[in-house]
């Protein structure tokens, strides 16, 4: 089992993220916003996060490069999820540090796969 910090303004997707990693065996953590995401990556070291891209405050790039910036926090697997899907949206995300850049809509067999596949990288 791991713990898995979920960051995403929308509560539905959170809440349906949160499903779908339940039912494998992960430990989720719930954020928001972008600092509250800083704020509990700090506090509980999460082993994976997966960050929205647009969030008020700080937003998923920003979370991202934050996150990367701190050394004990820099190795973890990040996995943005976005609508904004476009070639250079994609290349942003990937070039802020995450792992992995995923689209919404997503469907739990991607998102599972996903998460195991960055916490066994």
């Amino acid at each position: 089992m791991a713990r898995v910090l979920v960051a995403d303004d929308e509560p539905d997707i959170r809440r349906i993220i949160g499903i779908f990693l339940r039912r494998v065996g992960h430990e989720i953590v719930e954020a928001d916003d972008g600092m509250s995401a800083m704020a509990l990556m700090e506090e509980l070291r999460p082993d994976a996060a997966v960050v929205d891209v647009v969030m008020p405050g700080m937003t998923g790039i920003e979370l991202t490069r934050t996150i990367r910036s701190v050394p004990h926090l820099a190795p973890t697997p990040i996995i943005m999820l976005s609508a904004r899907t476009l070639p250079h949206e994609v290349e942003e995300g990937m070039k802020s540090g995450a792992n992995m850049y995923l689209s919404k809509p997503f469907s739990p067999s991607t998102l599972i796969a996903a998460v195991n596949r960055v916490l066994n990288a």
